[in-house]
């Protein structure tokens, strides 16, 4: 891949585990917890879809609970744990090799930066907490334009502020229609799948497709 100027990457599945939260109170949920994980997952991005469609935008981290409320409910978990679970969602864990690649792309000077559905405060306390913040050049939040991805608005924001095109940019996402809609975009979107799925057929097929993030290093 040449001509890269600025990495881009998707935050939730792809640089932070959205399960790790539910995964740490697993003793608590019990053998259910992957299942209620991916549902609350599932819920909270058709909420993100229906509202920019429906033009009835609430802020991320309101959907967060939103969804959370209906995947307890769904699941029958004890709505106690409701406050304990938020409070996870705000620290989720990062995929074990995320900070030694950021680190090596940094060192090759390429512009970093997360653009996500996130709020700003949600992904600043989430790149805080990990300890990642020296690493990135700038967190894009959706908030910024006022609608959701794969709207093309946010892919739009690097684009303004870094003053490249579109094929300058290497767009990584877990979540294949993110993949899609940067790729329709005009990004180099790579999809970082990591349990093996099967790719959605949405008029865009990525070039590169990695397990982890540590293979960008032999592309990039």
């Amino acid at each position: 891949m040449k001509n890269i100027k600025a990495i881009i990457f998707d935050a939730y599945g792809t640089l932070f585990d959205v399960n790790s939260a539910a995964e740490k109170c697993k003793d608590k949920i019990g053998d259910k917890w992957e299942g209620f994980a991916n549902f609350w997952r599932t819920t909270q991005l058709e909420y993100t879809w229906l509202r920019s469609l429906m033009k009835r935008h609430k802020d991320f981290w309101q959907i967060t609970e939103d969804s959370l409320d209906k995947s307890i409910k769904t699941y029958k978990i004890d709505p106690m744990m409701k406050n304990e679970l938020l409070d996870l969602y705000k620290i989720l864990s990062p995929y074990k090799e995320v900070h030694k690649v950021l680190t090596k792309l940094k060192e090759k000077n390429f512009k970093l930066a997360i653009l996500s559905n996130g709020t700003p405060s949600l992904l600043d306390k989430l790149v805080k907490s990990n300890k990642l913040e020296n690493l990135f050049d700038d967190i894009f939040s959706i908030e910024q334009v006022g609608i959701y991805k794969p709207d093309s608005k946010v892919y739009d924001m690097p684009i303004n502020k870094y003053q490249i095109q579109k094929n300058e940019v290497a767009f990584l996402s877990a979540n294949t229609w993110d993949v899609s809609g940067g790729g329709n975009y005009g990004y180099n979107s790579l999809w970082v799948n990591r349990n093996n799925s099967i790719f959605d057929k949405l008029d865009y097929l990525p070039k590169y497709q990695i397990k982890q993030l540590g293979e960008l290093l032999d592309i990039i």
